[in-house]
């Protein structure tokens, strides 16, 4: 840990102790403003609590144009995408494993569970779209694990709209850390998939890239089921 805490006190976030990924997470939402810091590839890089916490952003727009409903965003946050397709009457619900999140999400009017994607979710089979935005095509560890589980959510003509990091950018796992209000957490696994990497990896769950774009510097797909017309 001591690495870990010098880099993390010279970003400016002073340490006083280990807690939970959950509960670092928890942390910065509650405090609008702070930074939430994550460790990878042995780097430190700001995440983008502000942006989760406002209104839908020109490039979340991207995804949400592409949404017909009903959509389920696995891993809400507080709620910004759930927030924006329920204003427009598309019917949507959130989960997220973090409690607070949930609540964030619910305050602003829309729908959100607290549920884990691996566990039972309501209208398996049905959904139309599922979002997987802001990494989290990462949750797990395991992305060809996570499209596996997305297909059996959803309908047969469903697809995924997922973020990606840019092209070049590695496509695999790893272990990081999260840090914010003086906590640094306990280890958390997770995946990184780049743009390069997407298409095998969609292909081995059942999936074919329908298309990629990039908006305001972020980089996105939509994935079909294998051999549904483009």
């Amino acid at each position: 840990m001591r690495a870990d805490n010098t880099a993390v006190a010279r970003s400016g976030a002073a340490v006083a102790g280990v807690a939970s990924p959950g509960a670092v997470y928890d942390a910065a939402l509650r405090a609008p403003g702070s930074t939430l810091l994550a460790r990878q590839h042995g780097q430190w890089r700001a995440l983008r609590v502000d942006q989760w916490l406002g209104p839908a952003s020109a490039a979340d727009e991207s995804v949400l144009s592409r949404c017909h409903g009903p959509a389920l965003d696995v891993g809400c946050g507080p709620g910004r995408l759930v927030a924006a397709l329920a204003a427009r009457g598309i019917p949507v619900l959130g989960i997220d494993i973090a409690p607070f999140a949930v609540l964030l999400t619910r305050r602003s009017g829309a729908s959100a569970l607290c549920r884990d994607v691996f566990g039972p979710l309501p209208g398996a089979g049905r959904w139309c779209e599922a979002l997987l935005v802001d990494g989290n095509i990462g949750i797990g560890g395991d992305p060809r694990r996570l499209l596996n589980r997305i297909a059996l959510l959803l309908a047969p003509d469903g697809t995924v709209l997922v973020e990606l990091d840019p092209p070049g950018a590695p496509t695999g796992p790893y272990w990081t850390r999260l840090a914010a209000a003086g906590l640094v957490s306990a280890p958390l696994r997770w995946a990184g998939v780049g743009v390069d990497g997407i298409t095998g990896l969609a292909a081995a769950s059942g999936f074919d890239v329908a298309e990629t774009w990039r908006a305001a510097g972020r980089h996105f797909a939509r994935l079909v089921r294998a051999g549904d017309a483009l």
